[in-house]
């Protein structure tokens, strides 16, 4: 969730990188008293996210800069489109310039992928979710932004669900169906009832040993589209069926077509392009 606290702690981290000592170009070439009104302008289609970013970027640089007619998040936009207005001391609105832009680009990029995903598989059931592939330290914002673009969160963290995958097994000695079953059934009791447990599995024969420990989904990784439906048929109603690995917008519709019920995609946070926007003094 992107909370007041991780957005304004956010923005005060990006305007120490960016000005540690002062701006010396605005504090050197800007008079006091100049005033700037400029837009927020959109230099190709997309969809918006890190508005509320803006809004502090400016509200840190000078409390007097008004940010008005800002775009809902989750709006789509087309070039050319105003997104924002910010108005005020120059000096304030050029030194947040920048940082400005840089969140809401990066994270307008990030929405604008999630949404062509989510309008990929929109003929289906199947849920577009994020995964732990994100930038150190910006978990939240690009959580933030895949939601905006219509996408679902997976866990934030590793404190948030039970994974357990290959080298997990490997760890705990699970070397065939017996102590696969045996090992995960452990894990429940240990858990408790309330916390999800979910199992990646690669191959199709791992499958039963992993439903019958009683999991809650089973992440089946890098499946053809065959086993992909194999593996919906096996899981049945006994868990949930997620699919990731190899998931691309040439390939997220014929994913989502085997029935799997969610489908991870690390792409979403660390494979979107910056999208276009930019200030433009009026």
């Amino acid at each position: 969730m992107l909370t007041r606290h991780i957005i304004e702690a956010a923005v005060r981290n990006a305007l120490a990188e960016d000005s540690p000592w002062g701006d010396v170009t605005v504090e050197l070439a800007i008079p006091e008293d100049a005033r700037i009104d400029t837009r927020l302008v959109a230099r190709e289609d997309g969809v918006l996210a890190g508005g509320p970013l803006i809004a502090e970027v400016f509200r840190q640089t000078d409390s007097r800069i008004e940010v008005s007619a800002l775009a809902a998040e989750g709006t789509r936009f087309a070039a050319g489109d105003t997104l924002a207005r910010v108005a005020g001391p120059a000096r304030g609105v050029l030194t947040g310039e920048r940082v400005a832009l840089n969140f809401a680009q990066r994270m307008s990029g990030i929405a604008t992928l999630t949404d062509r995903y989510v309008v990929a598989v929109a003929h289906t059931s199947a849920r577009i979710a994020d995964t732990r592939k994100t930038t150190p330290g910006l978990r939240a914002l690009e959580k933030h932004a895949v939601r905006a673009g219509g996408g679902s969160s997976h866990r934030f963290g590793l404190s948030d669900a039970v994974m357990v995958k290959d080298n997990h097994l490997a760890a705990l000695g699970a070397v065939d169906g017996e102590t696969t079953t045996a090992a995960l059934r452990e894990l429940r009791a240990r858990a408790g009832h309330t916390t999800s447990i979910i199992v990646e599995v690669d191959r199709l024969d791992q499958i039963e040993a992993v439903l019958a420990a009683g999991v809650t989904g089973v992440l089946l990784d890098n499946f053809s589209i065959a086993d992909l439906a194999e593996g919906v048929r096996l899981i049945g109603d006994r868990a949930v069926a997620e699919a990731s690995g190899g998931v691309s917008l040439d390939t997220v519709a014929d994913i989502a077509g085997t029935g799997v019920d969610v489908i991870s995609v690390g792409r979403l946070t660390h494979g979107a392009q910056a999208l276009d926007l930019g200030l433009d003094a009026v």
